[in-house]
C-alpha cells in the first residue's frame, strides 16, 4: 500500500510511517540505491529486511529526498546531506522516519508485546507503574517508554548511554500522548519532548530535543 500515515509534527517537523505488504519487485521499482546501499541490501538474506530497507527509500521520497541525500555517521546515525535532522525505524511490516529543519530528532516503532513485562527492570524503574489496571496496560506503557528511550538514544548516539540509568521519561496517561523526558549523562542534563500512537498492535514514539534543552 501506499504510505500509511503523515503526521505534521510542527511546521518544521513531519513523520511518515509505511505499512509494507507490498511485493519487494513492486517497492524497488524506481528505487535507485547508491553503491553502499545497493551492498547493504544485497547482504540482507530476509526478504522482509529488504522489503522494509526499500520501503523507507519510498519514505524519503515522501519527504523530497532520493537515497543518495542519506549518510550514516560512525555511530550508524543516519543524516541528511542538507542538513535537516532525520531518524528512520522498523518493526515487521511497519517503517517509518522522522525528518525536522529545526529539532534533533528520533523515532521508533515497536510491536506491542507480553515480553517487554519479564525486561522492563532494565530499561525503567518498574515499581513507577504499579498503579496500572492490568497486564494490557502497563504492557502498553512501557512499550511507550521504551520506544521514548530508543528515539532518544538515537538522538543522543553515544556508547555507555544507559536506558536505565541515563534516560528518565516523566509519567504520563495513554490521554495525553505525549510527555517529557531528561537524559543525564556525563554531567550534562537535556531535555525532549516525547509524542506517541498506537495502531494495529504497534507503538510508535519520536523524540525531539527542546530548544536550549
Amino acid at each position: 500500500m501506499p504510505i500509511y500515515k503523515t503526521i505534521t509534527v510542527s511546521p518544521t517537523t513531519q513523520v511518515y510511517i509505511w505499512k509494507v505488504t507490498e511485493p519487494e519487485v513492486e517497492l524497488a521499482k524506481d528505487v535507485e540505491l547508491t553503491e553502499h546501499c545497493q551492498n547493504r541490501m544485497d547482504g540482507m538474506k530476509s526478504e522482509a529486511h529488504r522489503r522494509a530497507f526499500l520501503s523507507i527509500r519510498h519514505l524519503l521520497a515522501e519527504a523530497g529526498y532520493v537515497d543518495s541525500d542519506l549518510y550514516y555517521d560512525d555511530f550508524g546515525k543516519p543524516h541528511l546531506k542538507d542538513g535537516k535532522y532525520i531518524s528512520i525505524t522498523h518493526s515487521h511490516h511497519f517503517t517509518g522516519i522522522i525528518v525536522s529543519e529545526t529539532d534533533e530528532v528520533g523515532i521508533d516503532i515497536e510491536k506491542q508485546r507480553d515480553k517487554i513485562l519479564k525486561i522492563a527492570h532494565k530499561f525503567t524503574p518498574i515499581q513507577e507503574y504499579k498503579t496500572l489496571a492490568n497486564s494490557e496496560a502497563l504492557m502498553r506503557k512501557l512499550t511507550i517508554v521504551w520506544g521514548a528511550k530508543e528515539s532518544l538514544y538515537k538522538i543522543y548516539a553515544q556508547q555507555g548511554l544507559s536506558f536505565l540509568r541515563h534516560i528518565n521519561v516523566i509519567d504520563f496517561s495513554f490521554e495525553d500522548t505525549r510527555t517529557v523526558a531528561e537524559i543525564m549523562y556525563k554531567g550534562i542534563k537535556s531535555h525532549y519532548e516525547i509524542e506517541f500512537l498506537e495502531f494495529e498492535g504497534f507503538t510508535c514514539v519520536y523524540a525531539l530535543k527542546m530548544m536550549g534543552g
